[in-house]
C-alpha cells in the first residue's frame, strides 16, 4: 500500500500509517551502501492502533483506498478540511461496490457492539432485564446508532473525529496510567515497609538503594533523533561505516513499509539500541513497564522536533531539514526516566489520600453488607419461628379432630317398645333442658316417635335428666 505525499499529508493518511509497520532491518552485512530499488506494492502488516473500533476502522479505510474517485479527492484536501466533514462528503460519489461492502462493515459492527452490550448485562447479572440498544448505543460516537443498516456520510464523519479525537490523546492517556503505575509501586513498597521490624525494614531500604544505583549505572544514552544516535543505529543495527552516514539512505533504510514517511512505530524502532543500554529484562533492577515509557517520550521528543506540520509523520524532507539543525550535530544529554521522576510528591500525596479513602469507603459497604446480611438472617429466623408455631397449631387442630367424640346414633323404637337408654346416665346431652314434670298416659304418645315430641313417662321413671339427645324441655 503506497500513498503519495499530499495523501498521506491528510487525516486518513495518519490512520494508515498507524497500521503499517515492519522490522527495522538487523545486522545488515553491507560493504558498500545502495539505494534500495522501488518496492512492489504490497499490504503491510497491521498494528494494532490501541482503539476499540480499531478493526472497524482499519476495514473502512481500507475498502475507501480502493475507489479511485475517493484517492483523488485525497490529492486535494488538506487535514483541516477533513475534520471539518468536508472529505466525508465524497462519500456520496464512492462506487457502488465500495458502499455496499461499507454497509455490511457497518452492520457487522452494530452486531458486534450489541453482542457486547448483552454479554456485560450477562455478566451483571440481568439476564431477565429488557435491553435498550439504542440508548445504549449512544456511547459509541464513532457511528450513527440511528441508522444500523447503511454506511452514510454521518457515518464517515463520526468516524473520523472520532479516531482524530482518540488517538490525539491516547498518549496523554498512556503517560497517565504509568504514573498511576509508579505511584502505586511506590505505595505497595511503603506498606511492605510497615509489616517489617526495624532490622528487615533496614535491609530492605538498602536494598532498593542498591538496585537504584545497580539500574541507573549504564553506558551514555544518546540524545534521541540526534546524528550520534542514528550513527549508532547505522553501525550496529545496519552494519554500516559510521564515516559513510548519509541521512536520505539513513531514512530510506528504516522507512520499512517504502511510503516515504516515518511513523510513529517506525520512530520507536529507532530507539531500540539505546532502550538496551537502560534496560535488560533479566534484571531485577529494570523494569520494563518503565522501557515503554521511556521508549514514548523519545518518540514524542523526535515528533516535537521534527514533524514540522504536526501530521504525526515524519516526511524525507523534514527529516533531511532536522539533519542540519543544531540540535541535531550538538544535541543536549538526554535525562531517562530515573532523572525525571513520573509523579510529584504532592501527586504522591493525593493518590495515597485516594487509596486511603477509597479502602474506607470499601470497608463501610462491607460494614453496610455484614449489617445486612445480618439483618436479612434474623428476619429469616422469625419467618423459620412463624413457620414453626403454624406448623404446630396445624398438627394441633388434627388431634383435635381425630380425638372429637361422636353424637350416638339415631333410635327407632318400635310399637310401644322403650329406647334401651342404659349408660346415658343422668346427664343431659349438651342443648336439653328440664322438662315438666307432668303424668301423661303412655297411650298419648305417637307409636313410634320420640324425637321432637313432648314426652311423660312417669310408669318408666324416666327423669328429665334422662332425656335421649335433641330433646328439650317444653314449657
Amino acid at each position: 500500500m503506497c500513498w503519495s505525499r499530499s495523501l498521506l499529508a491528510s487525516w486518513l493518511v495518519l490512520l494508515i500509517q498507524l497500521l503499517c509497520l515492519e522490522a527495522v532491518p538487523i545486522s545488515m552485512d553491507k560493504t558498500k551502501v545502495k539505494e534500495p530499488e522501488p518496492k512492489v506494492d504490497e499490504i503491510p502488516a497491521s498494528v494494532d492502533t490501541g482503539l476499540h473500533y480499531d478493526r472497524y476502522l482499519r476495514e473502512v479505510i481500507d475498502f475507501l483506498e480502493k475507489d479511485q474517485h475517493f484517492r483523488e479527492k485525497l490529492h486535494n484536501t488538506d487535514m483541516e478540511d477533513i475534520k471539518q466533514g468536508k472529505l466525508a462528503k465524497e462519500l456520496d460519489f464512492v462506487s457502488h461496490h465500495v458502499r455496499t461492502k461499507l454497509d455490511e462493515l457497518k452492520r457487522q459492527e452494530v452486531n458486534r457492539l450489541r453482542t457486547l452490550i448483552k454479554a456485560k448485562q450477562d455478566l451483571e447479572g440481568g439476564n431477565d432485564i429488557a435491553v435498550d440498544h439504542q440508548a445504549l448505543l449512544k456511547q459509541f460516537e464513532y457511528l450513527n446508532h440511528m441508522n444500523p443498516h447503511t454506511f452514510e456520510v454521518d457515518d464517515l464523519d463520526r468516524l473520523i473525529k472520532s479516531a482524530t479525537n482518540d488517538l490525539e490523546n491516547y498518549d496523554k492517556e498512556r503517560h497517565e496510567e504509568f504514573k498511576r503505575y509508579e505511584m502505586m509501586k511506590e505505595h505497595d513498597r511503603r506498606e511492605h515497609l510497615k509489616t517489617l521490624d526495624d532490622d528487615d525494614r533496614k535491609r530492605e531500604e538498602e536494598h532498593y538503594e542498591e538496585m537504584r544505583k545497580k539500574h541507573a549505572d549504564h553506558p551514555k544514552v544518546n540524545h534521541p533523533g540526534s546524528q550520534n544516535q542514528l550513527k549508532e543505529v547505522w553501525e550496529e543495527a545496519d552494519g554500516l561505516d559510521p564515516e559513510d552516514f548519509d541521512p536520505k539512505t539513513f531514512f530510506n533504510l528504516h522507512d520499512s513499509n517504502g511510503d516515504g514517511f516515518f511513523d510513529e512505530q517506525e520512530l520507536e524502532a529507532l530507539f531500540t539500541k539505546e532502550l538496551e543500554k537502560i534496560y535488560d529484562p533479566t534484571n531485577e533492577e529494570d523494569d520494563m513497564v518503565e522501557m515503554e515509557e521511556e521508549r514514548l517520550r523519545m518518540r514524542e521528543h523526535v515528533m516535537n522536533e521534527v514533524d514540522s506540520n504536526k501530521d504525526r509523520l515524519v516526511s524525507l524532507d523534514e527529516f533531511l531539514v532536522a539533519t542540519k539543525k543544531k540540535e541535531f550535530l550538538e544535541p543536549d544529554s538526554w535525562e531517562t526516566l530515573e532523572q525525571n521522576q513520573a509523579y510529584t510528591d504532592e501527586e504522591m500525596r493525593e493518590f495515597e489520600e485516594h487509596l486511603t479513602q477509597q479502602e474506607q469507603d470499601l470497608n463501610q459497604k462491607a460494614f453496610d453488607l455484614q449489617k445486612q446480611r445480618e439483618e436479612l438472617e434474623r428476619q429469616q429466623d422469625q419467618l423459620n419461628a412463624q413457620k414453626m408455631e403454624l406448623q404446630q397449631a396445624v398438627e394441633h387442630m388434627e388431634r383435635l379432630k381425630t380425638q372429637r367424640v361422636e353424637p350416638p346414633p339415631e333410635v327407632h323404637v318400635e310399637g310401644n317398645a322403650l329406647p334401651d337408654l342404659h349408660g346415658i346416665g343422668n346427664q343431659l346431652a349438651p342443648g336439653h333442658h328440664d322438662l315438666p314434670q307432668e303424668p301423661q298416659a303412655h297411650k298419648d304418645i305417637p307409636q313410634g316417635h320420640y324425637q321432637g315430641q313432648e314426652h311423660d313417662l312417669p310408669q318408666q321413671g324416666l327423669s328429665h335428666q334422662d332425656l335421649p339427645p335433641g330433646h328439650q324441655e317444653v314449657p
